[in-house]
């Protein structure tokens, strides 16, 4: 498959730090891609980048506008994944969050982990996961 045969789909991909780690959330079976994988929380555009990033963290992880602090945004990332038939177009987010047990995860994820930045190549990510992080924590 061709680069331009690609369907385009822009996405938020938000990390949270605390502690000088990150939250990796393991995708469930219930997801539309990237099943049993980790991720940071990410979801599909419908609204302006900041908000939807907001959105996705308020639906994914139970936390409001005022239990994090945007710490960085970094330059869009594009991730392709022919397989899928998909360009990715990733804008990648990092928040500071103080208290790590207000955290509540929703049905599309099973597990949670915090986990040191470094530490990333252990676990089986998403695309692009990597690069994303990279772009918000250098």
């Amino acid at each position: 498959m061709t680069e331009a045969a690609l369907k385009e789909k822009p996405v938020v991909t938000c990390f949270l730090e605390s502690g000088g780690e990150i939250l990796l959330l393991r995708r469930s079976a219930k997801v539309g891609s990237y099943r049993g994988k980790w991720a940071g929380v990410s979801g599909h555009l419908e609204a302006a980048p900041d908000e939807q990033a907001y959105t996705e963290i308020a639906e994914e992880t139970g936390l409001h506008n005022d239990d994090i602090v945007l710490v960085k945004r970094g330059a869009l990332l594009p991730v392709v994944d022919r397989a899928l038939g998909v360009r990715w177009v990733v804008h990648p987010y990092l928040f500071h969050l103080e208290e790590r047990g207000k955290v509540r995860i929703d049905w599309e994820h099973t597990e949670a982990h915090w986990v040191k930045p470094a530490e990333l190549d252990k676990y089986e990510t998403v695309p692009g996961l990597g690069a994303a992080l990279a772009s918000v924590m250098g």
